[in-house]
């Protein structure tokens, strides 16, 4: 049986990425192998295609982060009653592909009657934002929260869920992107024409409890001005690396958006309030307490099958078209999560 997938054999932007026909692969002992039927679209994929991210493999590889699929084989020494059942994965790379085979305990059942593109976003973007929000930023009813890039991907999860936590929000966005930013429940600041630091404090006077910033560089320490005493910025990206719709040019720009986040965290650590830069890497806490990737990747999936959820994908798209999926995330704008459709054939 023949297979498609995605690889990129050198570092580059977008048109690094080609498609491959091949025989499709079959699962090692312990493994099952999915039939891809969704897979995500993230920022850390541009990041690993250009070969900047700490999770960079060695070349050639597939991206792909998130996955949503059905299993159809099983090897020797894995459970043959998963086959044929819906699961999700976060296999960090090689999702970009109609098959993949992964390790039986990185697979998480997925409910009956779930939309799978929705069910995908959850995978990374909502994962993160409930493991910020709960397990790192300990986020409690009535507590002002501060959301960049609301109207992204992992932007909307932290408002949906916020809402449900019972958060005060604000959420800095694009004029554009505001009815989103307000009909999600938060109170939209203009990025673009406004100071968010002025602004929040405008708002709120005497400033925020938990900021999610995925912006990176200067940004984060920007953030750190609107903490309230006791509060904690979560720095969980690096969407600064974009530059008018293109990734930053330059090592010397990008160790510097990568190391100066650490060095605002040692700053922050002496400064007066008892408030605090902290880092999060959905990867390296999933290695460290799978079970909590499981339980809340778990959780979610119940919240999104009994509809208290609501993923919003931006658009679904044919594997076949993942080149034009990052060149669209790399423009920025991008409202929800792009998906990538990989139905084999």
């Amino acid at each position: 049986m023949k297979s498609l997938r995605v690889v990129v054999r050198h570092y580059g932007g977008p048109e690094a990425l080609e498609i491959v026909e091949e025989d499709a692969p079959h699962p090692a002992s312990g493994e099952l192998r999915v039939r891809t039927i969704a897979a995500g679209v993230s920022f850390a994929e541009l990041l690993m295609r250009e070969g900047i991210h700490p999770e960079k493999t060695i070349l050639p590889f597939t991206p792909g982060w998130d996955i949503v699929g059905i299993v159809d084989e099983a090897g020797e020494r894995a459970s043959h009653s998963m086959v044929g059942k819906m699961v999700a994965a976060l296999p960090v790379h090689g999702g970009y592909a109609q098959f993949i085979c992964l390790p039986e305990d990185e697979l998480i059942p997925v409910p009956t009657g779930v939309d799978p593109a929705e069910a995908v976003s959850l995978v990374l973007n909502y994962v993160t934002a409930y493991q910020m929000m709960h397990r790192l930023g300990h986020a409690s009813p009535g507590q002002r929260v501060l959301i960049h890039g609301a109207a992204g991907g992992v932007g909307t999860a932290l408002l949906q869920l916020g809402r449900l936590a019972g958060l005060e929000m604000y959420g800095t966005a694009s004029l554009a992107a505001h009815q989103i930013v307000s009909d999600l429940g938060a109170t939209p600041i203009d990025y673009e024409r406004a100071d968010f630091v002025k602004e929040i404090h405008r708002l709120t006077n005497d400033g925020v409890d938990v900021v999610f910033d995925g912006v990176g560089e200067a940004n984060v320490w920007r953030s750190f001005r609107t903490l309230r005493p006791g509060g904690r910025v979560i720095a969980y990206g690096f969407t600064s690396f974009l530059q008018k719709g293109q990734l930053a040019e330059g090592l010397r720009y990008r160790l510097r958006g990568i190391l100066r986040p650490a060095w605002y965290a040692v700053r922050a650590f002496v400064s007066p309030g008892r408030r605090r830069i902290l880092p999060y890497s959905i990867q390296y806490l999933k290695r460290w307490k799978l079970a909590w990737f499981r339980d809340d990747l778990g959780a979610l999936l119940e919240l999104l099958r009994d509809g208290k959820i609501k993923p919003m994908v931006a658009e679904r798209m044919p594997l076949t078209e993942a080149r034009r999926a990052q060149e669209l995330l790399g423009q920025g704008g991008v409202k929800g999560k792009l998906v990538l459709m990989a139905a084999s054939r």
